[in-house]
């Protein structure tokens, strides 16, 4: 599609164009969920044009309070806005299948092959990587969400509170949301959208969604249309759990993941980097779906994929009904079945989020009052990204133990990786790869 020129507005987008586009998107979307919403920005808000800034960062103020994967919502959002339900379904579905399909086939690779050791050398180069992946995570986030001090010290406080106080992240969601809306009243220029007064965001010329754009009919807010999108969701969910729970067994592995997911979509805030912990706490702690090296080893598969980074739990549910029959050649159809019932118990809050919060929303665009909360829970989210980079290098480095004892061969990695990603951009499929290269090569010194 070719870029509009800087002082004309875009000319109306197909929903075929759109599809390509969200398509696209779900194969190339490296990098996590900071890297992919820097890119839905590049393209839709610089190129294309087919959302304005501020508009694009109100529905990414929405997205990051939102519990569940911020950068898909963020993605229905705008398929949403542009073209409807259907847009809205298309482009979320879109941004996480190519993702849970290849996560699929690594899962199958890991489990039939992972103690060979070329594999496991692999793993434990990449590992290392996921720790500064996850720093940069946060400084890309907080490099557009922290630009006052104010905004800086709710990240920092965040942080404290989830990582020293042990806090639950709904209470640090709640907290900042308070302090947001006590900004908003006595101190509204650094609590807008993006932490900046107005005038400072960022136009890049017309766009077709533009600030002034007059809501579209379908996405104006009533109670009954909100009501029938809720209704018809939760009716989705419960018939699909119905149906696992009478083929598989209400105590079964595959129905207890169902409801846990889906509670871990209801339950958790800030995205993906946040609700990691409570995943690791489920499924490795109380459910014991699979060992705490697994999950690090899942974790470490994600980062390789496209899309969203939560599309981790398709490992979880791979791996975690891998082992329910001992029939070999049903382990395969009983770890797709999984991976499928956790990737669709998981993102389905989502989509319902979107489709029936959306228009309420849109119809908060100007009023402080109500985006500052927003503004200053996306400031807590950094803070808390931060802690889970601090939660994977415990368990990578080994630093519960002594210190001879620390794998200073994973610190020295991680240190490497924050070099090239924070010093020379290097790409993040290019420093996992790396990461891989430097992991068998130490693997063979040994």
């Amino acid at each position: 599609m070719s870029t509009p020129s800087a002082t004309e507005r875009p000319t109306p987008v197909s929903l075929a164009s759109a599809f390509l586009y969200w398509l696209k998107l779900g194969f190339i979307s490296f990098g996590g969920p900071a890297g992919q919403i820097a890119m839905m920005h590049t393209e839709l808000v610089e190129k294309r044009r087919w959302i304005s800034e501020q508009r694009f960062l109100h529905a990414l103020n929405y997205c990051m309070v939102l519990p569940g994967p911020e950068a898909t919502q963020l993605a229905v959002y705008i398929g949403w806005l542009m073209h409807k339900t259907k847009g809205g379904i298309i482009a979320g579905t879109l941004f996480f299948l190519p993702s849970m399909l290849l996560l699929i086939g690594l899962s199958w690779i890991y489990l039939a092959f992972g103690s060979v050791p070329v594999i496991a050398a692999i793993l434990y180069g990449i590992k290392p990587a996921v720790v500064a992946i996850v720093l940069a995570a946060a400084w890309r986030i907080g490099s557009r969400s922290l630009k006052n001090r104010w905004l800086m010290a709710i990240a920092v406080l965040a942080f404290l509170a989830i990582a020293v106080a042990h806090m639950p992240f709904p209470a640090i969601v709640l907290a900042a949301a308070v302090l947001g809306a006590l900004g908003g009243r006595f101190l509204p220029r650094y609590f807008q959208p993006g932490g900046t007064h107005p005038s400072a965001v960022a136009s890049y010329g017309p766009a077709l969604i533009d600030d002034d754009t007059p809501t579209p009919e379908h996405a104006r807010f009533s109670w009954p249309k909100l009501i029938a999108v809720a209704l018809i969701g939760s009716s989705l969910g419960l018939a699909a759990w119905v149906i696992i729970a009478a083929l598989a067994g209400i105590e079964s592995p595959l129905s207890q993941m169902s409801v846990f997911f889906t509670k871990a979509a209801l339950l958790t805030f800030g995205g993906a980097y946040a609700v990691l912990p409570y995943v690791y706490q489920g499924a490795v702690e109380q459910y014991q779906w699979l060992t705490p090296q697994q999950m690090i080893d899942g974790l470490a598969l994600g980062e390789t994929t496209p899309g969203p980074l939560i599309i981790i739990v398709a490992f979880v549910g791979f791996v975690g009904n891998w082992g329910q029959t001992a029939v070999s050649d049903g382990q395969l159809l009983a770890g797709i079945a999984g991976a499928c019932a956790v990737t669709f118990f998981t993102f389905l809050p989502s989509f319902i989020f979107i489709l029936a919060g959306a228009p309420l929303i849109e119809a908060t665009r100007d009023n402080i009052r109500l985006t500052a909360p927003l503004t200053a829970i996306s400031a807590a989210v950094v803070g808390v990204i931060v802690s889970l980079a601090l939660f994977f290098a415990e368990h990578i480095f080994h630093l519960a133990a002594p210190l001879a004892q620390w794998d200073w061969v994973a610190i020295a990695l991680t240190a490497a990786a924050c070099v090239a990603l924070f010093r020379f951009k290097t790409g993040t499929i290019t420093v996992i790869g790396a990461c891989a290269f430097a992991g068998l090569v130490v693997s063979s010194l040994h």
